[in-house]
């Protein structure tokens, strides 16, 4: 089943979302960040280990891109959006449980992040609750 429109629009937010962060923070993590009251400093190992998950985001992003024009792509750019602005949003709820309040910016963040997830959930409603192709109610134990 091709996507809808409204599947297009989602996937098409969510990318260029995941997309421009990920690519941030992949290529200008001092200024992405800055932007948010963090100063990163030169320790080669920390910008390592947030250059890689940036580079992962951005990656889930182009996924997520192409699913609006590939149908054989469509279930992983799905899959790819629902991941990104569900645990994302999970993991900024759990570090202000453990952690405190962040700034107002990081609190922005998470309100978009809310926004796309809930867009993604009501997008893709449909789909979740369909049976994978290939897949019957009853599979042989093997």
């Amino acid at each position: 089943m091709s996507p809808t429109l409204f599947e297009k629009i989602a996937l098409g937010l969510s990318g260029l979302t995941a997309f421009t962060i990920g690519a941030s923070i992949l290529f200008v993590p001092h200024a992405f960040y800055a932007s948010y009251g963090i100063t990163l400093g030169d320790d080669a190992n920390l910008l390592s280990e947030l250059r890689a998950p940036g580079a992962g985001l951005a990656g889930f992003g182009l996924l997520m891109l192409l699913g609006i024009w590939r149908q054989a792509a469509l279930p992983i750019a799905i899959a790819a959006a629902l991941t990104v602005f569900i645990a994302f949003p999970v993991g900024r709820l759990v570090g202000l449980v453990a952690d405190g309040m962040p700034s107002g910016n990081v609190i922005g963040a998470l309100v978009v992040e809310l926004i796309l997830a809930a867009l993604c959930l009501a997008a893709f409603r449909r789909r979740l609750w369909q049976r994978a192709p290939g897949l019957s109610a009853a599979q042989p134990a093997r």
